[in-house]
C-alpha cells in the first residue's frame, strides 16, 4: 500500500538517532525504526508510481540507514536521513532522481552526479560546440523557479584538451551536472510534499530530454544506438 506523506513520528525518530548514534540504543529501538523504514519507503514507492506517470524508471534503491565507517574518520554506525534514489531506463534515457530526508536539511537532486568518462567527455564536447540550449533550458524562468542554478563539482580551470578562454567554460568544467532543491521540516512534513516532489520531477523533464539526445547522439547527431 503506497502512502502520501512523511510522518512527524519519522522525523522526531531520526533526531533521536542523531543523539544516541549509537548500536545499543539502535538495538532497543529497532522495532520502531522498522515500522518507520516501512512507512517511508512506502513513500517512497509513492513517488516511484507517480514518476511511471511521465518517465520510465528502471528500478528504486532505498539506501540502508547502516553506515560504511571503514575509511571514515565517523564512526558512528548510522545514517540519521533516509534516501532513495530512482534510476532512468537504459541507455536511451540516463541520469536519476534522488530524494534524501532528515530533519533540517531534506532535499530532492536530480541529474548526472557521476558520469562516466566517455559521457563525461561526450557533454563537454556538446557545449565546447553549442551551449545555447542548454543554456535557454536551465535558464527558463520556470525551470529556475524550482531548481536553481545548475549544481555539482567543476575542475579549476579547464578539462584537458579545451580552452579555459571558452566562452562556455563554466559549463565545460563540471564534472557533474545536477540540481537541488530544499525543503523545510514544515513543507516535507505536509500532506502536499508527495505532489511538491512530483511538481518538482516533472519540471526537470527538458534537461533530461536534451541530455538523453546528447548521450545517445555523436556530434553530428547521428544515433549511437
Amino acid at each position: 500500500m503506497s502512502n502520501s506523506i512523511i510522518s512527524k513520528d519519522a522525523f522526531n525518530f531520526l533526531k533521536e538517532l542523531s543523539k544516541n548514534n549509537n548500536k545499543e540504543w539502535f538495538e532497543q529501538h529497532k522495532p520502531t525504526f522498522k515500522e518507520h523504514e516501512k512507512s517511508v519507503k512506502s513513500f517512497f514507492e509513492s513517488v516511484k508510481n507517480n514518476l511511471s506517470h511521465h518517465d520510465e524508471i528502471e528500478k528504486m534503491k532505498m539506501f540502508r540507514i547502516y553506515r560504511d565507517v571503514r575509511f571514515s574518520k565517523d564512526k558512528t554506525p548510522y545514517k540519521t536521513h533516509l534516501a532513495a534514489s530512482f534510476a532512468r531506463l537504459g541507455a536511451h534515457l540516463r541520469g536519476g532522481y534522488y530524494i534524501h530526508l532528515t530533519p533540517g536539511d531534506s532535499f530532492l537532486a536530480t541529474g548526472f552526479w557521476d558520469p562516466n568518462k566517455e559521457d563525461l567527455f561526450r557533454i563537454r564536447k556538446e557545449l565546447e560546440m553549442d551551449a545555447s540550449e542548454f543554456r535557454e533550458i536551465i535558464g527558463e524562468k520556470s525551470f529556475k523557479a524550482i531548481w536553481g542554478e545548475l549544481a555539482g563539482d567543476a575542475v579549476k580551470t579547464a578539462p584537458k584538451g579545451f580552452d579555459k578562454e571558452h566562452p562556455d567554460i563554466d559549463l565545460i568544467r563540471k564534472k557533474q551536472f545536477i540540481f537541488i532543491r530544499n525543503f523545510s521540516d514544515k513543507e516535507v512534513l505536509s500532506d502536499t510534499f508527495l505532489q511538491e516532489v512530483d511538481k518538482s520531477y516533472r519540471a526537470i523533464r527538458p534537461y533530461f530530454d536534451l541530455m538523453s539526445d546528447i548521450l545517445t547522439t555523436n556530434l553530428n547527431g547521428e544515433s549511437l544506438l
